[in-house]
This record gives structure tokens, sequence and C-alpha cells, in this order.
């Protein structure tokens, strides 16, 4: 396991002070690379005596060998692609560091969740008006996966990644409204600025984000992933994953909280969508 992803597992394990070390490194890697230890202190706000604590429980010799083990971790893989991937990897070999990266992804994401915020975007969701699922890029398949479960649902709900879509529906949104914006590193400029736009018309805006991100700032309540895939260099992969299942928790959540006379109505939806597949019994061509 390289260093990235042992700071992301073993984070529990950490005091209070060396898991505020830990949250700035995952969240800026490569900029603690070229941090001094009295500026990361400082940014983590611990003592450097913290700092080296920090490093020595990784193994690390003390603050510069943690620098120089992190630029290592950054540097493996293949640029553009993904840090598990080699150029000599072959198809087999691929898939299962696929398969492995991302389970151990959700690993580090289940470990690392926090329940409260989860628990309140449920609850704001069972009482909105009008709920908005905004992406972009990867993110936005994520959003539109989110708001076609939504579909089945009685309370009206909205996709889009087009820019000036969005921008509408958030100088339009209201108290009661819901915006749910979607971004693994929370720095994308767009989709900051229409949470803002949403906030400050006072409708509730959950960020499905990366915490202390400049999405954040804008967002009532954070649900953060902390999966470790720097999607500045690599392909966004291990991190949708963990997004998709966050949708699906709150999914469930939200159709729990509705009770049973709302589940009766799932089922006629069900029941009203059979004509629109074959039934499983296989047939033989003759």
């Amino acid at each position: 396991m390289d260093l990235i992803n042992r700071i992301s597992s073993e984070r529990s394990q950490f005091s209070k002070s060396e898991r505020k070390v830990a949250e700035l490194i995952l969240h800026e890697p490569e900029q603690a690379i070229h941090r001094s230890i009295a500026s990361l202190a400082a940014l983590a706000d611990v003592s450097e005596p913290t700092v080296n604590r920090f490093c020595r429980r990784l193994g690390c010799k003390g603050y510069p060998d943690f620098k120089l083990q992190l630029a290592q971790s950054l540097a493996q893989g293949t640029p553009y692609v993904n840090r598990d991937i080699e150029e000599s990897d072959n198809v087999d070999q691929i898939t299962q560091k696929i398969f492995d990266s991302t389970l151990n992804a959700l690993n580090i994401a289940r470990q690392s969740l926090d329940s409260r915020p989860i628990t309140a975007a449920v609850e704001t969701m069972v009482a909105a008006r009008k709920i908005a699922f905004f992406g972009f890029g990867a993110s936005a398949s994520v959003a539109h996966d989110a708001q076609n479960k939504f579909a089945r649902f009685d309370t009206p709900s909205v996709f889009s990644d087009d820019l000036l879509v969005q921008r509408m529906w958030a100088i339009n949104s209201e108290p009661g409204d819901v915006l749910v914006c979607i971004s693994h590193t929370g720095r994308t400029k767009a989709l900051c600025e229409i949470a803002a736009i949403a906030y400050e018309n006072k409708a509730t805006v959950i960020g499905i984000t990366a915490a202390h991100s400049p999405l954040s700032d804008s967002c009532h309540f954070t649900v953060s992933t902390n999966v470790p895939e720097d999607t500045d260099q690599y392909m966004p992969m291990a991190s949708r994953i963990a997004q998709l299942v966050l949708i699906d928790a709150i999914i469930a959540g939200y159709t729990l909280q509705r009770g049973p006379e709302f589940r009766e109505k799932l089922a006629r939806v069900k029941e009203g969508l059979k004509g629109s597949r074959y039934s499983k019994q296989t047939t033989t061509k003759q």
C-alpha cells in the first residue's frame, strides 16, 4: 500500500491533531510536497512536533523523508489514466487492479464517513418542495443517476449539466428547494457559483464533495467520500463509484423516511414498468 492509501486507511488511528495533518495532505497532496514543515503545521493548525510525530507514525524518518515518499506515491501509475496502473500491465492485471483499488477506496470512504450530514440531507430532501441534481464531467453522470432514481418519487426533481439551465434554476430557487451539487474536488468554479446563488436565495444546498473545499463553503451540508483520487492528474474512477454509493444510501434513507404508504406508491410504479421488459423466462430459438 502506497503512502497516500496508508494515510487514508489509518486515519482513524491518528490523534485529533495528527488527523488534521492527514486531512490537509489528502486534500492537497501535490502542494504538501513543496511546503516546509512550518507552513504545513500552520495550515493544519498544529505544532511542528505533531507533524514530525505524524511522519514517524507512518514509518518515515522525518518530514523530509515523508515528502520524498509522498512524491514517490504521486509519481506511481500512468499519468491521466490511474495511479495503480502501469504501462506494462496487461488487461487481466488492469482489471484486477481497478477492482482492488475501487474496493480499497470504498473501504476508506466507509471508515471515514460521517453519517450526520447524510441524515441531515435525507431529512431535508424528505421535506423538499423540489430537488435539483447538478454536476459537470464525471460527476454529471452521478447527478443524472440520482435524478433517475428520484424520477420514481413524487417530489419534483431535475438534472442538468448545462450551465445556463443550472443558473436559471438557482436564480429561481426559493426556501424549501434543495440543490444537490456533486463534485469530487469541490473546485469547479461554475458549480461553486451556482451553489452560491442558490444559497443566497435561501434554498438548501447539499454538497457531495470534498470537505473544506470552495464548493463546501456554499453548502449547508457536505457529504464527503474522502477518496484519495487525484482527478487533476488521473481519470475519475473510484471517486465516482463512491459518489454513486452515497447517492444510493441517501435514496434508501429517503424511501424509508417516507413510510409504508410511500413504498406502496413505489410498488405501483414498479408494476407500471413491467410491460417495458421481456419476462425472465427465456425462449429457445427453434
